[in-house]
């Protein structure tokens, strides 16, 4: 089962994926991050990657696209706050770039 983050949990996980840019919004129940890219094909096959990944761990973003900028945002609905899926996918997300 999928567990709300609060606390010192959820501050070392906000603590640590700012430094890759993410910012908590909402009261801290998502987050969020602009990935810019060199064109529109660099930015749609990100996310075509980004998209195998978070379905294979059942959590899917929201996000838009706007030519080489893709708008991310990560909750959990379920719970309506940040999971530990939230941390992953967005650590995830960071590497494909």
């Amino acid at each position: 089962m999928k567990e709300k983050l609060t606390g010192d949990d959820l501050s070392e996980m906000l603590d640590a994926l700012g430094r890759s840019g993410w910012v908590a919004e909402d009261r801290e129940r998502e987050i969020r991050k602009s990935f810019k890219f060199r064109n529109f094909v660099d930015a749609f096959g990100w996310m075509t990657r980004a998209a195998m990944i978070a379905e294979k761990m059942n959590h899917h973003p929201d996000w838009s696209n706007a030519y080489n900028t893709v708008d991310v945002k990560l909750t959990t609905h379920s719970v309506g706050g940040l999971t530990d899926l939230d941390r992953k996918l967005a650590e995830r997300m960071d590497r494909l770039v």
